[in-house]
């Protein structure tokens, strides 16, 4: 199960920057940090006029989080860097994007959000990478690409659509059973599994009470924002409003 345990290394790694920051009266960043990891620093390390947390643009889902030794200092790192494509004769998908990444033997720490649209990729990383990416990102599944750093920073869109179901309680393997259209005991064994996260941390308690605004994400299923309940029905059930990411 996840707890701050898990992340004793990270947490003193944080800590080292933080009083780097402080020593040599600069400003510095770590790598960046996936949305569960963020989950558990900022219980630590909380956003602050001195704690920033950014991933290139608003909404970025993997972020860095940056000390800053004046408040006043916008300082990071993050550059964007884009590829034109044609996906004429072949097309690329995401899996395709993080294959090529991870052939490169670099950490996953090393970038940020990336994603393809018509005819691009974009792909967020640090301003020590750019040079490398530039070098070795070089082909796609069988597609020759050419990254490079662009002075903007766009924003990844998310398209989601709303949905409605009808669940037997409020409880968390209630609503998990909903989504992934199976019994109340299979939800509870994707939970026991830790394959269930509730704002991108791991469910350890299938009774927990969902807040309305909670992301829920299903391995194997999907993301989903729990937007509340709407009403019951005759026979006392409940209908769950979600949105899908999709």
């Amino acid at each position: 199960m996840n707890n701050l345990g898990n992340y004793d290394s990270l947490i003193a790694h944080l800590y080292d920057l933080k009083e780097n920051s402080e020593r040599w009266h600069k400003s510095v960043c770590s790598a960046f940090l996936t949305e569960e990891e963020q989950a558990i620093i900022q219980k630590i390390f909380t956003p602050s006029r001195f704690v920033r947390y950014d991933g290139g643009y608003d909404d970025a889902r993997k972020k860095k989080v940056i000390f800053l030794y004046d408040e006043k200092d916008g300082f990071s790192d993050i550059v964007c860097m884009k590829a034109k494509i044609d996906q004429r004769f072949r097309t690329i998908g995401h899996r395709d994007v993080y294959g090529a990444i991870m052939n490169l033997q670099i950490d996953k720490s090393s970038f940020g959000d990336f994603w393809i649209e018509k005819d691009a990729i974009y792909l967020y990383t640090s301003e020590q990478m750019v040079d490398f990416i530039k070098d070795y990102l070089i082909r796609i599944n069988q597609l020759t690409v050419s990254f490079e750093k662009i002075d903007e920073h766009p924003k990844q869109e998310f398209k989601t659509k709303e949905i409605s179901l009808v669940v037997a309680s409020e409880r968390a393997d209630a609503l998990v059973a909903a989504l992934t259209h199976s019994s109340r005991s299979d939800a509870k064994d994707l939970i026991r599994k830790g394959y269930v996260q509730v704002n991108h941390i791991e469910l350890e308690e299938p009774d927990k009470i969902c807040n309305n605004g909670s992301v829920i994400s299903i391995r194997g299923t999907g993301r989903f924002t729990f937007l509340g309940f709407s009403r019951k029905t005759r026979t006392g059930r409940i209908v769950a409003e979600f949105l899908q990411n999709i």
